[in-house]
């Protein structure tokens, strides 16, 4: 695993790579590969054979052509990318405006189409690489910068100072049961907190690196480094070897379709964008 433990945290940083274009025909998903970074990826809940992108360059959409379309014309590098789970056309993240600097938490509610502020977060403007919106209460919302986890009870208007982040910090999901259950992917397993992230345990035996954790409707996704593709069920946290034979490979961000629970769209460490039919067991690259 030690090969792992010294390029993920080297994937996991944005990329310095030229634009990508807007322009209305769009351009295939190999060309975006070459362009810029997937950082985020979701189901539009409006119309889930589109694919939301949030990329190092910008909001794009992946119609059922198969071409990706920047829908907004900001070409800010949007991390921490999070849809809300009730609101359709509601989306948030962070990361850096174009031009450098933070760019505190955003929000768009015409989905993706436009993006403002709606707050610079505590001592911010933050750059959020780690956001999550609790499905239990969309109210909630927690975010990570620089080594500080942060709590929004408001819908991401106020925030404040909750606790130190766990240390190895890659991904974090807000359970689907209780507002105040957190869990988070790190560099040395997965751990969940009870209360917010003021303490934290692990929750699987094995602390091979985490490189993303999803929770959709009360069932756990995570991707072990190892041993490869997980699920299991909030309430009880019986873990199953989705997909275990990935090589070097490992996936890096993952949605469920909220319309089909076995459809599942993710991607890579290659910046592959992949699309399952049957709940992660067999994948294929979209192209």
């Amino acid at each position: 695993m030690t090969r792992y433990r010294m390029i993920l945290p080297l994937l996991l940083l944005s990329l310095p790579l030229a634009g990508c274009s807007g322009e209305s025909e769009g351009v295939s998903l190999e060309e975006l590969r070459e362009k810029t970074h997937i950082h985020g990826v979701a189901f539009d809940r409006t119309d889930s054979q589109r694919i939301q992108l949030a990329t190092h360059h910008g909001f794009h959409i992946v119609g059922a052509d198969g071409r990706a379309r920047q829908v907004s014309g900001e070409t800010h590098d949007f991390m921490g990318f999070s849809p809300h789970p009730k609101e359709a056309d509601t989306l948030f993240a962070s990361g850096h405006p174009a031009h450098g600097g933070n760019l505190g938490v955003m929000v768009s509610t015409d989905g993706g189409g436009s993006w403002e502020q709606r707050s610079a977060g505590a001592d911010g403007p933050v750059d959020f690489h780690q956001l999550t919106v609790s499905e239990a209460d969309p109210d909630v919302l927690y975010g990570a910068y620089r080594g500080q986890l942060q709590i929004s009870l408001d819908g991401g208007h106020q925030w404040q100072l909750q606790a130190p982040a766990p240390e190895g910090l890659i991904g974090l999901a807000a359970s689907s049961r209780y507002p105040d259950q957190l869990y988070a992917a790190t560099q040395a397993g997965l751990l969940m907190s009870p209360d917010g992230g003021q303490r934290w345990r692990q929750i699987h035996p094995e602390r091979y690196p985490v490189s993303l954790v999803e929770v959709n409707g009360g069932e756990l996704y995570v991707f072990m480094l190892g041993i490869g593709l997980l699920r299991a069920e909030e309430a009880s946290r019986d873990w199953e070897v989705v997909k275990g034979e990935w090589g070097e490979r490992y996936l890096m961000h993952l949605a469920v379709d909220p319309n089909d629970p076995q459809r599942l769209v993710a991607a890579d460490d290659l910046n592959q964008l992949l699309i399952s039919d049957n709940g992660g067991r067999d994948w294929s690259r979209l192209e």
